[in-house]
């Protein structure tokens, strides 16, 4: 018996886990437009890839309905700007989740505040690259950045290092402490 074909961008969920399904290839980056605008824009997402796969597993519970899950595992390497030097920054990305599937989206909503796994709506239609998607953008640095940036940074007023203490002859006249003044004026007001 020949094994069913499942599609990617319309996964009927419950079938792949009953089926036991298996998954796997790579899309172009540019095919996840929401990924790939996060690149920094010197760097062209064409040529990139991003590597994922997924399994169906349904595991039989003793007096309960059985539970549907999707494992995702996905990798890829993106170039962002680094919040350093503004230069493109590597960062590869890897995810590998699990989620359960329930029946409607209000049971998927109580049951993923109570649970320590994902929780997701059943559907007959998931598109897999949207999931894999989703989940890369969750695991881009909040913060990306060189370990040691290419380019020598500017230095900011208060990096500059300590200047010289003048010369004698260049010492600054003394003023006087603007506090100082206020005090006298106060001293004044409260004797008269």
């Amino acid at each position: 018996m020949k094994a069913k074909e499942f599609n990617p961008l319309r996964l009927d969920v419950q079938v792949f886990a009953r089926e036991g399904g298996a998954l796997q290839g790579q899309w172009p980056l540019e095919e996840l437009p929401r990924l790939a605008s996060s690149q920094h824009e010197e760097a062209a997402p064409a040529g990139r890839q991003v590597a994922w796969s997924a399994e169906g597993e349904r595991v039989e519970r003793l007096g309960a309905e059985a539970q549907t899950w999707l494992h995702l595992k996905a990798r890829a390497t993106v170039a962002l700007e680094c919040q350093r030097c503004l230069q493109p920054v590597e960062e590869a990305l890897e995810v590998e989740r699990s989620f359960r599937f329930v029946h409607g989206e209000a049971e998927a909503e109580a049951q993923d505040n109570d649970s320590e796994e994902d929780v997701l709506a059943l559907t007959r239609a998931l598109d897999l690259r949207e999931l894999v998607e989703d989940e890369l953008i969750l695991a881009l640095p909040i913060v990306p950045r060189h370990d040691a940036c290419p380019v020598p940074l500017p230095m900011a007023a208060e990096d500059d290092p300590e200047p010289e203490a003048p010369a004698e002859s260049e010492a600054r006249p003394e003023r006087p402490n603007p506090f100082a003044v206020l005090a006298q004026l106060k001293k004044g007001r409260s004797s008269s």
